[in-house]
């Protein structure tokens, strides 16, 4: 069976800590839409702090 109608696809993209700018997470998202920003775990500071989009 075909599958109707286009489909974006999806890029990696990176979730980049402001404070020290390790690349700690990355995942799967499609394209377009606003740039994300989360509050996630940083190892190194080993406290939670604000993570950007970014694209490799």
């Amino acid at each position: 069976m075909a599958k109707g109608g286009k489909s974006k696809k999806k890029e990696v993209v990176f979730l980049v800590c402001e404070e020290t700018g390790d690349y700690n997470y990355s995942l799967r998202r499609k394209s377009g839409g606003e740039k994300l920003r989360l509050k996630k775990y940083s190892p190194r500071l080993r406290k939670h702090t604000v993570h950007v989009e970014k694209k490799k």
